[in-house]
């Protein structure tokens, strides 16, 4: 089944009964060129942080199948725990340069040495625990790419390989983890992974688009289902 949509320059149609059309439908088909929202309200935790918009932009919510990525994200979301989100993103580079631009091979090998010269390094969040963790975490992630072929195809399992679009109309709708995060969060602390609870998994799979939470009135949410 085919929904055209008419255009709303040319009609008064508000932006809410498209996306209630759409909704009703399923969004099972519809032709970008003929769909034009002229109210898109955007996800609003960005504000206006040139930053936090490019990553909402740019990365959050698209499907991320490169194992480097993937790990770099986990390694990110690990050290934001306790923190805001924006405080990583700013270090992100930092973090790049000091952690072998999250090369998971070198990682694996870091010995007290490194350890101890990663705990001096002030660009950085300086906590012992998730550095040792990361690590760890290496580790770990080594161990799925042998038994898998690749940390993706683990990681997608969760979600069933697709991702989850949970069209949400505020950020009350937004949830904080979920069965495929409690799911997630029990197998990778079973193969000795840390700071991984299912609230840190959640967000990974936010990062890494196996779920998209985009707003529903936000432009990006409709980029990614048109794409998806």
């Amino acid at each position: 089944m085919q929904l055209k949509l008419l255009k709303t320059q040319s009609y008064n149609i508000s932006s809410k009964m498209v996306l209630e059309t759409l909704e009703y439908f399923n969004l099972i088909e519809y032709s970008k060129s003929n769909y034009s929202m002229t109210n898109t309200i955007d996800c609003n935790w960005p504000g206006n942080d040139e930053l936090m918009l490019a990553y909402h932009n740019n990365e959050w919510g698209v499907p991320l199948h490169n194992d480097r990525k993937l790990f770099e994200f986990m390694v990110l979301d690990a050290f934001q725990a306790g923190l805001s989100w924006k405080i990583v993103l700013y270090k992100r580079e930092n973090f790049r340069r000091a952690f072998d631009n999250f090369d998971v091979r070198e990682i694996a090998l870091y010995g007290e040495d490194k350890i101890q010269s990663l705990m001096q390094d002030a660009s950085i969040v300086r906590n012992q625990a998730k550095i040792r963790a990361t690590v760890a975490n290496a580790k770990a992630f080594l161990l799925i790419q042998a038994e898998y072929g690749s940390f993706d195809q683990y990681i997608w399992q969760f979600t069933g390989g697709k991702t989850i679009f949970n069209h949400p109309r505020g950020n009350a709708d937004i949830p904080a983890k979920s069965q495929e995060s409690d799911a997630m969060s029990k197998d990778l602390l079973k193969r000795g992974f840390k700071f991984v609870g299912s609230t840190i998994c959640y967000s990974f799979m936010q990062a890494a688009g196996m779920v998209n939470d985009h707003l529903v009135t936000c432009s990006r949410n409709n980029e990614i289902n048109y794409n998806a």
